[in-house]
């Protein structure tokens, strides 16, 4: 009935001072209880004082507050609550009360009444879940994290920011804790489907974010039906009620509509889903027409030959190439970037908007801009034969790709030519077509700067992505996997050199007393040491080798072997992935800590200002540096940055979602056909299995496993059955069944037919 799990504080400190209180009154009447005892008048756990002993009363009355701690008691109700009905208990209960005020564990409103002291033995943080759905504490302080079990999340929600009572900790286990308060509400909107009855309904909602359904009175449903998709606020959510209360604020459609199930994983992440239509009425009234006074101070290079090299479906050219012979042995290859703070003033309703939302968000069969679609795809897009302000960086660069001199400046471009990926790639490999001249010296200096980065010690990751073929309901028809080719590769070349030059001009101090302005770089820390070791134990199995340590060019060229040899191998793909989760997450700071990945000791994002917020940051910081301005607050400017990093991280877990969602719909009528996989994860709970013939994944639940009891060994990433050893690791091929999908959960299971 009573939990075993509560303070130190509470099961030491509280009983012993209480019993010193009681100890001088008390004296008498235990040398009594005693004797009794002894003769057979008392019973097990009883007293004199009644049939609670002191530390059974301290124990429920501490579990009563620990369970209710915002409610306010006075002592009878608090008696009644752990059972305290004789005089002798009820004025044992009224010392304890006022004992556990003095020590600040209880607070007293009012005379008389009661409160857990909310504030004293307690932890600040946010409440995150991880995988199997267990939830953690993580502290504000950056302390262990602590478990906190459903019983004990008292209305809190994933995502809250909650104050958290630490229980006693038990040795080899876990630390555990209970909310006690919920400070700030992570968010309160939540995506579902409407279930409905005769007058009121529920938001079924993913358990992942919340435990319980939403209730829905009917007249706060607002025209949503039994089936739809739809958005709730909650309103409400009282003590006494076990489901929040919440009303309807938008109807996204019918469950299972492609639009709604898209624009219902944007909700999940908090990511919006349409454009305000006052704001892209603000975009459409900016002018196209570019002043003349406007021109007169800007580098003109429209007659440079100019182009720009997209996927087939891009609408938002943010970058151009330009390039131009200008001695025996140099060319000027310029990098021109879409000038989008011309148009975008800071502070004003477009830039407050973009902020927000930080990053273009890219689904499998859409794009939600950052920008309003005027500014995005019309007036900051690079389109050809078109006069376009841009940010540029212009490059002297001889036949062996090093940069002689660089200019960073604003310009106007007339792009010549709009090229995909496919056409550039064409004129690369068949030395024929438009601008081949351009396109072909571009791809030489490329090849030469992208071998100079790797002998640098730049890591060559290079996933496999998956793409799907959808028809005009964005029902998936195909699945196929897209390629680097030297095209991607030209342009990622050139972006990559601008913007480790744009981060030089600013971090790269000319002399030793000088200090760097503050800046907005692209960051990428060096890899956990633990997580490589455990990725050359791991990939020891297949019979590759990992150095770890050394100086960091070698590490590097050791990785970079690794992911050679692994080419066109059936492990390929998750020793790829083990390899990227080994290393650190990229992210924006002011703090420059230099880029691994890329073995570039300064680096930012200056390239796609159209789809990502810290890109105009840079533009912006840029132009005051070069007019002389003080260094920006660095302090603001890193809140600007983790907000940016924040939203950019949500942006990429919408993304795979959505991926998901269309490899769960594209297997849909694919139940009970059998395909060759890779056991592509293991958890406590089942095995993941990847299928080779179209990387899409799904589990083999533990509990169909049933020839033999297996235990997770989390180390060494398998399970090992108890009695047969059997085991099942990472890398293993095996053979499986499509079970069932389920496109509500974007969740798929297969059966196992055999390991090979």
């Amino acid at each position: 009935m009573y939990d075993d799990n509560w303070s130190r504080y509470t099961l030491i400190t509280v009983l012993h001072r209480f019993t010193k209180t009681l100890n001088k009154s008390n004296m008498a009447k235990e040398k009594n209880r005693k004797k009794d005892k002894a003769k057979g008048k008392v019973k097990g756990k009883t007293s004199s004082m009644g049939t609670l002993t002191k530390k059974e009363l301290v124990k429920r009355v501490v579990h009563f507050f620990q369970i209710n701690p915002t409610q306010i008691s006075n002592y009878k109700q608090v008696a009644f609550e752990v059972g305290a009905k004789s005089t002798s208990e009820k004025q044992m209960l009224m010392q304890l009360l006022d004992d556990l005020v003095l020590q600040e564990f209880l607070v007293e409103p009012t005379r008389g009444k009661y409160r857990l002291d909310t504030r004293s033995g307690s932890i600040v943080g946010t409440l995150e879940r991880r995988a199997g759905g267990k939830v953690y504490l993580v502290p504000e302080d950056g302390g262990d994290e602590v478990f906190i079990m459903d019983k004990y999340m008292n209305k809190a929600i994933v995502g809250d920011l909650v104050r958290v009572r630490l229980f006693a900790h038990r040795k080899d286990k876990q630390q555990e804790g209970q909310v006690l308060e919920v400070i700030q509400r992570g968010h309160d909107t939540f995506v579902g489907k409407i279930e409905s009855v005769q007058n009121y309904a529920f938001l079924i909602v993913d358990n992942r974010l919340l435990n319980s359904d939403i209730f829905i009175p009917s007249d706060k449903l607002n025209g949503a039906k039994n089936g739809d998709k739809a958005i709730v606020k909650i309103i409400e959510w009282s003590e006494r009620d076990r489901n929040p209360v919440g009303e309807v604020i938008d109807v996204l459609g019918a469950t299972g509509d492609n639009d709604a199930e898209m624009h219902a994983i944007l909700v999940e992440f908090g990511l919006p889903y349409s454009y305000p239509k006052h704001i892209e009425s603000l975009a459409d009234e900016i002018s196209e027409e570019i002043p003349s006074e406007e021109i007169e101070r800007r580098v003109d290079c429209r007659d440079i030959p100019t182009f720009t090299i997209d996927p087939a479906d891009a609408k938002d050219f943010d970058d151009a190439l330009s390039i131009r012979k200008i001695g025996a042995d140099l060319w000027e290859v310029g990098v021109h970037i879409a000038d989008v703070t011309y148009y975008v003033k800071q502070g004003d309703t477009i830039d407050e908007e973009a902020f927000k939302r930080a990053t273009s968000v890219y689904l499998v069969d859409r794009t939600i801009p950052m920008l309003p679609e005027r500014l995005s795809n019309q007036l900051c897009s690079l389109r050809p034969h078109e006069d376009k302000c841009c940010f540029s960086v212009l490059f002297k660069m001889d036949a062996a790709a090093n940069v002689k001199e660089y200019q960073i400046v604003h310009t106007l471009i007339n792009s010549d030519r709009r090229f995909t990926y496919e056409e550039a790639q064409t004129v690369i490999e068949t030395g024929e077509g438009e601008m081949k001249e351009e396109i072909l010296m571009l791809n030489e200096l490329a090849k030469k700067l992208r071998e100079n980065r790797f002998v640098n010690g730049a890591i060559a990751f290079e996933r496999t992505e998956v793409r799907f073929e959808i028809d005009d309901k964005g029902k998936p028809l195909s699945v196929y996997f897209k390629e680097s080719k030297e095209a991607n590769k030209l342009i990622e070349e050139f972006m990559l050199l601008a913007n480790r030059t744009v981060a030089e001009h600013i971090g790269k101090v000319k002399l030793k007393k000088e200090t760097a302005k503050t800046f907005v770089y692209r960051v990428h820390d060096l890899p956990d040491p633990e997580k490589l070791s455990n990725l050359s134990q791991f990939i020891s199995r297949f019979g590759y080798k990992l150095k770890t340590t050394g100086k960091q060019t070698e590490v590097s060229s050791s990785i970079n072997r690794l992911l050679d040899q692994v080419q066109g191998k059936r492990e390929q793909n998750l020793i790829e992935t083990i390899a990227i989760r080994s290393m650190s997450k990229a992210i924006y700071s002011t703090e420059n800590l230099g880029h691994y990945g890329l073995a570039f000791d300064f680096y930012t994002h200056f390239t796609s200002p159209i789809r990502r917020y810290p890109d105009m940051m840079v533009h912006r910081l840029l132009d005051e540096y070069a007019t002389g301005g003080r260094s920006v607050d660095a302090v603001a400017y890193e809140d600007l940055c983790k907000h940016c990093s924040d939203r950019e991280q949500l942006a990429a877990n919408a993304e795979r979602a959505s991926i998901k969602y269309k490899q769960v719909e594209f297997m849909s009528d694919k139940v009970g056909q059998i395909y060759d996989g890779v056991i592509s994860g293991i958890q406590e709970w089942g095995i993941y299995v990847e299928l080779e013939e179209n990387k899409c994944e799904g589990m083999i639940p533990m509990r169909d496993l049933d020839d033999d009891y297996y235990t997770f060994d989390e180390k060494n990433y398998c399970l090992v059955g108890r009695r047969t050893h059997n085991v099942y690791r990472l890398g293993d091929e095996v053979e499986v069944r499509v079970k069932k999908t389920n496109l509500e959960k974007k969740q798929m299971d297969f059966e196992l037919i055999e390991k090979k």
